[in-house]
């Protein structure tokens, strides 16, 4: 995975095509809702966590210097409007990072977060992808909209499965690490239970493990942030809040419109990349025509000081 590169102009032609077709961009879970009964959905198979392996973000004589960005998200209740707005938004996001030479060779990784409480389909990760495909990964992402509504979803479990089921060439040949952003609004559970380890995975744990073990974890092969949207259920809930910072210190992101995930992305992995500062970012959203400036600048100020 990971060959290619971004073309603007592809996205624009398959959404016009989709567009005089009539179709949802989100063309798998258009098709399971109107041909399966939920109990009988499942994730597509790109996506399907089961069995994992590894996702890999691998150099290559076309992207010597890959950057793996990770990008997952809450499909349960209030958060579903969030894919739509990133898959509408990606050509902003790849601006930001190519045109403005924030990464010459980012790989992209999108997948979705439920409840493996009550969901059917808890969790799904696509690979890391450099071209159109990202595009094709996101139409393939179930929108389940579930969720228990008891304040937690299984971040803990995607946490999991990034911590120990990828595999950078950017941290192992250059001790960098990659970028990982969860967009959500409610808390992870206590635990990774080693039965949805083994329903959802398919691999077995000897024991629980820790949320904040598994965190530590990640944290090591990725700069990871939570990204809390204002409008979302429990947008701007202290306890969400709290707990999070707990695990993830100021990297805990609280944006006022959901319209702003690209661009506050975009512009957190230009400063971690040594490429620009903040007021520099926010010059070149002004640039390409993006109305954000405001808003991700005081998003991002609290994060990104001393940067």
């Amino acid at each position: 995975m990971g060959s290619g590169r971004w073309s603007a102009d592809s996205y624009q032609a398959a959404a016009a095509y989709r567009a005089a077709r009539g179709e949802d961009a989100f063309g798998y879970d258009a098709e399971l809702r109107r041909t399966r009964h939920r109990r009988d959905w499942t994730a597509h198979p790109s996506l399907d966590p089961f069995g994992l392996g590894v996702r890999e973000a691998r150099d290559s004589e076309e992207h010597p210097r890959s950057v793996p960005i990770a990008v997952l998200f809450d499909v349960t209740g209030s958060m579903l409007n969030v894919p739509r707005r990133l898959q509408q938004r990606l050509p902003a996001l790849f601006g930001l990072l190519q045109r403005k030479e924030y990464v010459a060779h980012p790989q992209l990784l999108f997948g979705a977060v439920g409840d493996a409480t009550c969901d059917v389909v808890p969790l799904q990760l696509g690979q890391f992808e450099s071209d159109n495909r990202m595009d094709e990964q996101l139409g393939r992402i179930l929108l389940e909209g579930g969720g228990g509504g008891q304040k937690t979803e299984s971040y803990e479990l995607a946490a999991y499965a990034m911590a120990r089921h990828t595999a950078l060439d950017c941290l192992e040949r250059r001790e960098r690490r990659g970028y990982l952003f969860l967009i959500g609004d409610e808390l992870p559970y206590p635990y990774v239970s080693r039965r949805q380890v083994a329903a959802v995975l398919g691999e077995r744990l000897s024991e629980d493990v820790p949320t904040d073990v598994i965190f530590d974890e990640l944290q090591r092969r990725f700069d990871t942030y939570f990204l809390l949207p204002a409008a979302a259920s429990y947008g701007g809930d202290p306890e969400v809040l709290r707990h999070w910072r707990g695990l993830l210190g100021r990297n805990v992101v609280e944006l006022a419109d959901v319209e702003h995930v690209c661009e506050a992305i975009a512009l957190i992995v230009g400063v971690g990349e040594g490429v620009i500062d903040l007021r520099r970012g926010v010059r070149d959203l002004h640039d390409i025509g993006s109305r954000a400036g405001k808003g991700v600048r005081r998003a991002l100020e609290p994060v990104l000081a001393g940067r």
